[in-house]
């Protein structure tokens, strides 16, 4: 399903669900102007195309005990495409790295990792994500606070 082919009632739908992925389809309906079962069809169609490809719950990391999220800035020596594809699978197999980029610049990846402290860290960054193979260099920033996290992307009406 195409952006051109949602309708004002397709972008209230994925609005209120980013909102609020938990919502029952009776006041989501309800919020949209529908009545439950077309609305949870609908539901199903953006699912189905793909436009709605998962819900989770926001877990807040310290909580858990992870107080630090760090941005790390890998170069690879070689940007082969199999050289990328074998740090991209790399990565996937690290809990660690929470979201992973490729970027087109001077910096090949950039990963968004979290650490229970500093000295996990430091051993997350020598043992996995410098010794990787390919791995040319390795640039942190620790974060100091998050001013902003939205999940999705704007909707427009």
């Amino acid at each position: 399903m195409a952006d051109t082919n949602l309708d004002e009632i397709d972008l209230k739908i994925l609005q209120r669900l980013q909102d609020d992925g938990r919502i029952t389809n009776v006041e989501l309906a309800n919020s949209v102007g529908l009545t439950a079962p077309p609305c949870l069809r609908r539901m199903r169609a953006l699912e189905d195309e793909g436009v709605i490809n998962s819900y989770h719950a926001a877990i807040d990391p310290a909580k858990m005990g992870y107080t630090i999220t760090v941005f790390a800035m890998v170069s690879l020596k070689s940007q082969a495409e199999t050289d990328l594809q074998a740090f991209e699978e790399h990565v996937q197999k690290l809990p660690e790295v929470r979201e992973c980029y490729m970027l087109n610049g001077e910096i090949d990846f950039i990963l968004k990792v979290v650490a229970k402290d500093l000295q996990q860290f430091q051993s997350f960054l020598t043992s996995q994500l410098t010794a990787a193979p390919n791995v040319a260099s390795v640039k942190t920033s620790l974060t100091i606070r998050s001013a902003k996290h939205l999940p999705g992307v704007p909707i427009q009406d």
